[in-house]
């Protein structure tokens, strides 16, 4: 059965996160370990435009996460846990914030985004050109990088696409290149 069918049923038609039953989409939550379904949500296009566009944020729409976030699904608990974090200065979602347990795992995970951090603590990843670097976003080298503990050189040209970031060091990004999942130092990449 496929992921979109198994969504519509677990949460009977509707938007996980508000409730809308209408323009639904899947929605995976990054960043991925298998995928499927235990990783996705199914989700209506207003809610995951505001997941993905921090400035189209509309705060009344969330409140919808009042509900939303006691839901038994971990993919659905944190995108709820980042959104009321990306908005926990209006007050409201810092007290839902406040009552909302997520266990260890889950909230390694909601946090895997740097979504909560404070602006100054947060690790921002740069292409060579200083553009801002996303989970998922596509890359494409701009030098013959030869790759560490392999005989392999990876080509000038070559594009990486579904980039992971490294959460712990800004200059660090992961990617497939020849089907060999390596590192790559950011200053060597420009986002596409």
């Amino acid at each position: 059965m496929s992921i979109e069918r198994e969504l519509n049923k677990r949460s009977g038609s509707k938007c996980e996160l508000c409730g809308a039953e209408e323009n639904l989409k899947v929605y995976q939550v990054l960043p991925t370990q298998k995928g499927g379904l235990d990783e996705s949500i199914l989700a209506c296009s207003t809610c995951i435009d505001q997941i993905e566009n921090p400035d189209n944020v509309d705060l009344n729409h969330w409140r919808c996460l009042n509900d939303s976030m006691w839901n038994e699904n971990v993919a659905v608990q944190v995108v709820a846990w980042r959104m009321l974090s990306r908005m926990r200065a209006a007050g409201w979602p810092q007290e839902l914030l406040d009552m909302m347990y997520l266990d260890e795992d889950t909230l390694a995970w909601a946090q895997a985004t740097g979504e909560g951090e404070d602006d100054e603590n947060k690790i921002i990843h740069r292409d060579s050109n200083g553009v801002i670097l996303e989970h998922g976003d596509s890359v494409v080298l701009i030098k013959d990088l030869k790759v560490k503990g392999s005989s392999m050189v990876a080509k000038q040209g070559t594009a990486v696409r579904n980039i992971r970031l490294d959460h712990e060091n800004a200059e660090y990004i992961e990617g497939k290149v020849d089907g060999q999942q390596i590192v790559i130092i950011t200053q060597y990449v420009k986002k596409i």
